[in-house]
Parts: C-alpha cells; sequence; structure tokens
C-alpha cells in the first residue's frame, strides 16, 4: 500500500501512543451525556459535560488551545488549557499527546464545563479529554485566503459520491438531505398507517421480473438451479395479497433495473406501491394529492419547493389532462385511432429517434416524452393512457383505445404512476400475450413472461382495486432541490476506482519533499536531491503522468504541489 508523507507521519504518531500504553482504538463504552445541540440550546455557566466528536480545527497557542469539536448535531467550540487537563507535574497529556500526536480528525471524548468566551462564544473548557479513534487518513481542508476565496473544497462529485463518508464529515450540511428523505418516508407510513392501510415486504429475488416494462438483473440460485431475477417491480405480488383479503398494503422496495444511469435514473432504486381495494384511479388522484401536500409539510414545513429556476407547489389541487390532449395541444397531431405505421411516420416527421422495434405504445411515448413532458412544471395528472402503453391497466369505462391510468408530471418529470388495476384474468392474459410478441419482436423493455401464478390468483378474484407508485428518491430530488439523484443516495451506483499507479523509490524522493501544505518550489526540490537533469527530467515526467503531483507557474517560479 503506498502511503502519503501525512499518512506515514500519522501511523508514526499511532506507534508513539502505542508505546506510551494509550489504546488509540478503545472498545469500551464512552458514557456522553450531551451533544453540542443540546449544550447551545440549554447552555448554562460553569454547567458540568461530557460530549464526543471528531477534532475539526485547533488553534495552539503554547499551553492554551481552542479548537472544534464535531459531533452529529454539529460543532462547538473547545477550550485546551494545560494546566486545567493536567493539574499535577507531569504534563504529558496535554504537551505530548494532545499537541503532537493528536490530528485533525481524530475522534475524541471530552469531559469538561461550559463558559462563555470575551467575544461570546458558547465554549466548553476542558477538564479531561480520551482519544476514541485515531484518524490515520487526514480530511480534506478547505482554506480561505486573505481575499475570502475557498481552496482545496472537497466538492468534486465524484469523490463526494464515492467517499461520503468524508462528504458527510467535512460537508455537514450533506446531512439535511439524508434527514429530509427520512422524514419524507415517515411522513408516507404515518399518511397510510393513519388511513389504516398495512405495510408489507414482498420478494426482492423474483422467479419473473414482472409489474413493469424494463430490463433485469439476473442471477442464479444454486441449490434450485433456477434463474432468478433482482426485481423490476413489486405490483404482482401487492396484488396477490388484495386477492388474499388486505384492503389496502402498501411497500417501500428496493427495485432494480439494467438499463441506463443518468441524472434522474439509478440502476438501483427505492419506489413506494400502494394498493387499495374498492377504489378507482380517480380516488386515487385525491388521495395523492392529499398524500403529496402532508409530505411537503412535513419535509420542509411549506407545500412550496424550490427545484432549480421554479417553485413548485404541492397544495391540491392539481391540474388534469389527458395524455392524448396533451400530445395534441404540443404536437397539434391527434393520436386518437391511428395506426402503428401512421404514429410511426409522425415521429419520424418531428425528429424523434425511433426503429421498427417500437409498437404503439412505445411511440407514443416517445412521441409524448419528447414533445410534451418538459412543459408541466406544477404538479399535473396525466390521464388516460392509451391501452398499448399500459398493459397491467383497466380499460377507460367510456374511452375506446383507452385505459384508466395517470401520471403525476413535476418539472418535466414523472414522479408517480397510478391505475385503476386490471383485474379480468382472461383480459389480463391477452395483455401479457400482446407484452410478449413486442419483445420477440426485439423490444427488450417489453414483458418477455407471463406470469402463470399471477394469473391464476386473479382467476380466484381480485376486487375493484387501485394502485399507486411514487418513486422516492425522484420525490426527495423534488424537496430538496438536488437535481442530481446521486445527491439524494448515499451510496449511488459508480464505475469501479481506478487503481492509482504506484510511485517508484525515485517518484517518491520527489513526492516526499512536497511539504504539509501539499506545495514547494520546484527548484528547492532538484537542489536538494542534487540529480543529474536527465534522471530529474524523467523521474518528474513520471510522477506528474501518473498524477500525484502537478507543477504549477507563478510569479515567484515553479511550484510542485501534491495534485
Amino acid at each position: 500500500m503506498q502511503l502519503s508523507e501525512q499518512e506515514i507521519i500519522r501511523r508514526e504518531k499511532l506507534n508513539k501512543l502505542v508505546e506510551m500504553g494509550i489504546n488509540a482504538f478503545p472498545a469500551d463504552e464512552y458514557i456522553i451525556t450531551d451533544t453540542t445541540e443540546s449544550i447551545k440550546q440549554d447552555f448554562a455557566e460553569s454547567k458540568q459535560v461530557k460530549i464526543a466528536g471528531r477534532l475539526m480545527s485547533r488553534r495552539i497557542q503554547g499551553k492554551a488551545s481552542f479548537a472544534e469539536l464535531q459531533d452529529s448535531t454539529g460543532r462547538i467550540q473547545v477550550y485546551f488549557n494545560r494546566d486545567e487537563i493536567c493539574t499535577g507535574e507531569d504534563k504529558t497529556l496535554y504537551n505530548e499527546v494532545y499537541k503532537h500526536l493528536l490530528d485533525i480528525g481524530d475522534i475524541i471524548g471530552i469531559e469538561g464545563e461550559l463558559f462563555t468566551t470575551q467575544v461570546g462564544e458558547k465554549t466548553v473548557l476542558v477538564k479531561n479529554f480520551t482519544l476514541l479513534t485515531k484518524s490515520l487518513r487526514p480530511l480534506p481542508q478547505a482554506k480561505t485566503d486573505e481575499n475570502g476565496v475557498v481552496h482545496d473544497a472537497f466538492n468534486d462529485p465524484e469523490l463526494r459520491y464515492r467517499q461520503r463518508y468524508v462528504d458527510l464529515t467535512v460537508n455537514p450540511q450533506i446531512k439535511e438531505v439524508f434527514v429530509k428523505r427520512t422524514k419524507l418516508f415517515n411522513a408516507m407510513r404515518t399518511f397510510f398507517n393513519d388511513a389504516g392501510y398495512f405495510e408489507v415486504e414482498t420478494p426482492i429475488l423474483q422467479a419473473i421480473p414482472g409489474g413493469a416494462a424494463a430490463r433485469p438483473f439476473i442471477t442464479h440460485h444454486n441449490a434450485l438451479d433456477i434463474p432468478l431475477y433482482l426485481r423490476i417491480a413489486n405490483e404482482l405480488y401487492l396484488k396477490r395479497l388484495i386477492v388474499g383479503g388486505f384492503d389496502g398494503v402498501y411497500e417501500f422496495s428496493k427495485n432494480f433495473r439494467n438499463e441506463g444511469m443518468d441524472r434522474t435514473h439509478n440502476p438501483e432504486f427505492t419506489a413506494m406501491e400502494i394498493y387499495v381495494a374498492y377504489k378507482d384511479y380517480n380516488w386515487m388522484m385525491d388521495f395523492t394529492e392529499k398524500l403529496l401536500e402532508f409530505c411537503a409539510i412535513q419535509v420542509n414545513g411549506t407545500t412550496k419547493a424550490t427545484f432549480g429556476e421554479y417553485e413548485v407547489d404541492f397544495k391540491a389541487p392539481y391540474q388534469r389532462i389527458s395524455m392524448t390532449d396533451a400530445i395534441l395541444k404540443f404536437t397539434g397531431f391527434d393520436i386518437t385511432g391511428k395506426t402503428e405505421q401512421e404514429l410511426f411516420d409522425f415521429a419520424k416527421s418531428i425528429g424523434i429517434d425511433v426503429n421498427e422495434t417500437m409498437g404503439k405504445g412505445k411511440l407514443i411515448d416517445e412521441i409524448f416524452g419528447e414533445k410534451c413532458e418538459g412543459n408541466f412544471i406544477q404538479p399535473t395528472f396525466i390521464t388516460d393512457y392509451p391501452i398499448e402503453m399500459s398493459p397491467l391497466t383497466k380499460k377507460h369505462r367510456s374511452k375506446e383505445g383507452l385505459t384508466e391510468r395517470f401520471e403525476l408530471m413535476v418539472c418535466g418529470k414523472e414522479i408517480a404512476n397510478a391505475y385503476s388495476e386490471l383485474n379480468d384474468p382472461i383480459d389480463q392474459r391477452e395483455r401479457f400475450e400482446e407484452q410478449l410478441k413486442l419483445s420477440e419482436k426485439g423490444d427488450d423493455e417489453a414483458g418477455q413472461f407471463i406470469d402463470e401464478d399471477f394469473l391464476r390468483a386473479l382467476e380466484y378474484g381480485m376486487p375493484p382495486t387501485s394502485g399507486l407508485g411514487i418513486g422516492m428518491d425522484r420525490l426527495i430530488m423534488f424537496l430538496t432541490n438536488n437535481a442530481s439523484i446521486q445527491e439524494v443516495l448515499f451510496f449511488p451506483q459508480m464505475k469501479p476506482e481506478k487503481k492509482k499507479p504506484e510511485m517508484s523509490v525515485d517518484e517518491l524522493d520527489i513526492y516526499s519533499n512536497i511539504n504539509d501544505g501539499g506545495k514547494v518550489l520546484l527548484t528547492d526540490v532538484k537542489n536538494n536531491l542534487g540529480w543529474s537533469n536527465k534522471k530529474w527530467d524523467s523521474t518528474l515526467k513520471s510522477l506528474t503522468s501518473k498524477g500525484f503531483v502537478k507543477v504549477v507557474k507563478t510569479e515567484e517560479g515553479l511550484y510542485l504541489e501534491h495534485k
């Protein structure tokens, strides 16, 4: 393992602590009586406190030092005074351990009492401290220059998503997004539970990937010697429970779709689906409005949320427009009664990339997606989808060729999908068979299986039912003003991390001459090493090409910096 200079120094400090008999990773319980938040809320002079957290900054001035401690609730100033900590003749705990063997990022426990500084800062006077965890890697340290410009901030998206643990530590404001995410889930549970509906769990590994049109992930079960699929949806299992006698069931499910990734799609995502017996999609529209209004207030304290340049209001009621009318409004083309060829020709004529594998449903979906979706900023129900787009939805009771389905659009993106559920097993079999034909035609997102067990369940009888699915990741994006789904997932999927090449002995000689500030005059390093020009040039070129250092030109001359 190739270690940086600072990592080597921290390991040397760890060894010194061990030699002094100090366990840098103790197993003992450390009892905490306070947090930084509770201290600030219930502050009282001379109050005794016991807290723990990361050492995030410090200013050592001889026998005294001001520092910042960060715990899960925030930061607070702490004051280390040698004579308060070391009341006897032995000053080792302060002079050696605190001043020389602790580092920024170390986790420590502090016992002390509260006081207010002359400038009014609420502070903990440290009476005793305990090292709870030695940090062996330096945290990124943002620096602000004399002009107020911040340098070296930990803001590279790829690094932040890959090392979320560092992101949460040095950018604590990020935590608020995930606090709101949990508030959203809790709010939905409260709303559903208060309505009398029952939370359930259904299989993630499924013999047939059903309930949606998507490409699945496939695995193999060794004991049963059968292929299994990570679920693309939980719909068909929840409907089985309605058949079994539940009047309302819901689940927050992890779903997996082996498709593309972008700012609004992750291959692993969280959906909420709820099914309620004896209801239809008109009832579900009213229910959805009330649900989202309630959730917005619980998460943000208001029905309004800022998303980019828009202010979105989740207060009910929401606009409603049929898909046919939406396409007609934004393209001038009426899809009613059109053949597959007519839809194909129209899509091509307006510049949409379509191909011969697409059936009527896919063609209509492409037209709507390209020309209509982006126009719906405020929450809007798009209703009455063509039957070809909705293989699990009841035919419309009064409009030929349509289904009783709606999707909820916000800022041009779908966040909810709902039906009057198809409960006619004969009609359902015909829809499955039509999907199978599309799959054989080349549409790899069409259903490739007929779920005979689900059809058997419907043959026993499923009451009239309405179902709703909500993309939880996308909804929290809108409620927290994040345009990227990666920002609302703790650990989004990433490409494999590129392994950094190792340094040769000569390259390490150059690298180790760069000081802790990460910057040194190039001529100083060259003169210090005393190498020939040929050796210097070839070694420096190799070191820079591997990405360990960079050469920066300034008015003072050429500098070498850690990259």
